[in-house]
């Protein structure tokens, strides 16, 4: 059986095509600049050379009959026909309250869908789109909508309600709903199988860092409090968003600088965070070479993103009571050993202990690594995530009419390798030529 996923953006369709019976990625790729100029097409398949490829593509629908063509390709694709694919897992940003685990899609779902889209509308409208162009291209298959959401709707009303007036979760749905919903159930899922314990009896601080970054506070194995909130604005310092501020300063702003509503938000998501602070990066390879240059600023932005981290690690120590280990995942999470050091430095006194070697070794997006001292109360761990494995194994559970939160993640529970076979390669490469890797190998 083969399944592939889609993530639609506005401009964008990243796709990935799954053989279920060999657990084996036969491909993927991106579509970026829909209807922009220079629209193209970049396109990996597991026994073929890599693919690229430009051309006019005016909407999601022509998009996605071009991935298609590309994993049909005799020379470049991946499977010889499209009747191989069985089911379509799509990512949607965003569930609201209605849905609270992946579910099949039907025009039910797509009219929720565009009711609730305001809830996040630089991402749902695009996640319809994909959704209805995938539906006109394989109209006789099974399409699924898994949600970022999902996994935070276990959070009790303490985690999730504002102090705000009580109307305005009534009347406007205003709430904490929580995102990197797929990114917090792999690693979740994974953290279980590295600690030899089932799901349920795991309390976990699992720390996304990326562009955008979140982290969530995980008991008896599903969430329980997590940083982001109504949007994805709140919470840990990013790239270019805020996180945490005092909402005075909204209408302090706005009447000293002249600006609108919509400039404040603009700038709040864009143009504030790590590049708000150094005011020219926001990509972290460039503040941490800033930071090795010693350039005041890319220190300070650093410094102001670890400190925010550890704050929330402190926090939910605090709530969670036992915590069995602290994960970090997501671009910036696996690949930067300083932000983690400063994140987690000094926390001996609530059991988290870093081994300092062992986290700088860990510095290549290849592998499952412990990175804390050996008698470290809480383990640390990095975590390579794979949000297109949870999105296809929802979508084989809703297939299969055997959703379950705890139990339908049978490969990622099964498998023992702790490293992706497309990693592989690289790691073994980096075994031969530094073997105290293995150090921090599970």
């Amino acid at each position: 059986m083969v399944i592939l996923t889609l993530n639609c953006g506005s401009s964008s369709v990243k796709y990935q095509v799954y053989n279920w019976e060999r657990h084996e990625v036969m491909g993927k790729g991106m579509v970026e600049r829909i209807g922009l100029p220079g629209a193209r097409i970049e396109n990996s398949s597991l026994n073929a050379a890599d693919f690229e490829q430009e051309r006019e593509c005016n909407n999601h629908t022509t998009a996605i009959q071009w991935i298609l063509d590309t994993i049909l390709d005799s020379t470049h694709g991946c499977i010889p026909s499209l009747d191989q694919i069985k089911a379509i897992g799509h990512r949607v940003v965003h569930g609201g309250e209605v849905f609270k685990k992946s579910v099949i899609i039907n025009d039910d779902v797509i009219a929720t869908f565009e009711k609730i889209q305001g809830l996040a509308p630089l991402h749902v409208p695009a996640n319809i789109m994909g959704i209805k162009a995938a539906q006109a291209v394989l109209p006789n298959i099974t399409h699924c909508a898994i949600m970022d959401t999902a996994w935070h709707q276990t959070m009790d009303a303490q985690s999730f309600m504002y102090a705000l007036p009580y109307e305005w979760y009534e009347k406007f749905n205003i709430r904490r709903y929580g995102f990197h919903g797929t990114s917090f159930l792999y690693t979740a899922k994974r953290a279980a199988v590295l600690l030899g314990k089932k799901p349920s009896e795991t309390n976990l601080i699992i720390a996304h860092i990326g562009n955008g970054a979140s982290i969530c506070a995980v008991k008896n194995g599903v969430g329980y409090d997590t940083s982001m909130g109504l949007t994805p604005l709140e919470g840990l310092v990013m790239g270019t968003r805020c996180g945490d501020i005092d909402p005075a300063i909204i209408p302090f702003v706005m009447d000293k600088a002249n600006l609108s509503a919509k400039d404040v938000d603009s700038i709040l998501n864009k143009k504030s965070g790590i590049l708000g602070i150094t005011e020219k990066f926001s990509d972290r390879r460039d503040v941490q070479k800033g930071v090795d240059e010693n350039d005041s600023r890319c220190i300070l932005a650093q410094d102001m993103e670890a400190y925010r981290i550890k704050k929330y690690i402190g926090a939910y120590s605090a709530i969670l009571g036992r915590v069995d280990a602290v994960i970090f995942t997501a671009g910036v999470g696996e690949m930067n050993p300083n932000i983690r050091e400063k994140a987690l430095s000094d926390l001996e006194n609530i059991g988290i202990s870093l081994d300092k070697e062992k986290n700088n070794l860990s510095r290549v997006r290849c592998s499952e690594t412990v990175i804390s001292t050996d008698d470290s109360k809480v383990k640390i761990f990095v975590i390579p995530t794979d949000e297109e494995l949870v999105m296809t194994e929802d979508t084989y559970a809703l297939l299969n009419d055997s959703y379950d939160v705890h139990t339908n993640f049978e490969y990622t529970f099964q498998k023992k390798e702790y490293v992706n076979k497309e990693r592989q390669p690289k790691l073994e490469k980096l075994l031969k030529e530094d073997p105290s890797i293995k150090k921090i190998l599970p």
